[in-house]
């Protein structure tokens, strides 16, 4: 009888672990000696941190990315078919959303393996939440365009979808980049488009704030450099 696929949340900020995990996310990890994880580093710190016991040495992990092949998620996913419980740790707060963890799911599911989501953190979710935006109809993107031209022109679009489909748009961008995309953003708007920044979230120097593109340009730029930040368009 194959083994349970477990889909475990981690932080999205440094000593917060309390006030976002509940505890059976420690009693999980505590039970599996399984893991597939993102990124071996951070993830041997995080199970070191919520199940202390765990000789860290004697566990198995496996390593799946973004680059992973459809083979190395089929030989990765091997284990549990045959019976083996494991836990899959992303660098994304809740694996599957946003990140590679959705083609272990996705797979797992072919394969006749149980898929269960733990509860935690989504940046996504959050900033969806505080932005005061439309959560009956939402579209997450993924990044932006590096090249000026094309970002400047799917901003356009994606503007034009939240405005005719009354659909809010998410985005994200890679933290050293955050403020030349928020120049970006305000330059190409419409003034009475709404434009929501959360940056930072469940940390103590979190900063979330919605406001009119008008409204953004009143006052001076927040400093979200080099911080993860999600970013929000909408009426």
């Amino acid at each position: 009888m194959p083994g349970t696929l477990y889909l475990i949340p981690t932080i999205l900020a440094d000593d917060t672990a309390a006030q976002v995990l509940p505890p059976q996310v420690a009693e999980q990890i505590q039970g599996l000696q399984y893991f597939l994880v993102e990124n071996a580093r951070t993830a041997r710190r995080f199970i070191k941190s919520m199940a202390p016991q765990h000789i860290i040495e004697e566990l198995r992990i496996s390593v799946i990315d973004k680059d992973s092949t459809e083979a190395q998620i089929q030989a990765a996913l091997q284990p549990v078919v045959a019976g083996l419980n494991a836990g899959v740790i992303s660098e994304a707060g809740c694996p599957g959303i946003a990140d590679p963890g959705a083609e272990l799911a996705r797979r797992a599911h072919q394969l006749g393996v149980r898929v269960v989501p733990l509860v935690g953190p989504s940046s996504l979710l959050l900033a969806l939440m505080a932005s005061g935006m439309n959560g009956q109809s939402f579209a997450f993107y993924g990044y932006l365009p590096i090249e000026r031209g094309k970002r400047m022109a799917t901003i356009k679009k994606l503007e034009q979808q939240a405005l005719q489909h009354h659909q809010t748009q998410l985005f994200i961008e890679t933290p050293y980049r955050n403020l030349p995309l928020l120049e970006d953003l305000l330059s190409t708007l419409h003034p009475g488009t709404r434009l929501c920044v959360a940056a930072s979230l469940t940390a103590a120097n979190e900063f979330i704030r919605t406001d009119t593109v008008a409204g953004w340009k009143k006052h001076p730029l927040p400093d979200i450099h080099k911080q993860p930040a999600v970013f929000l368009i909408g009426q």
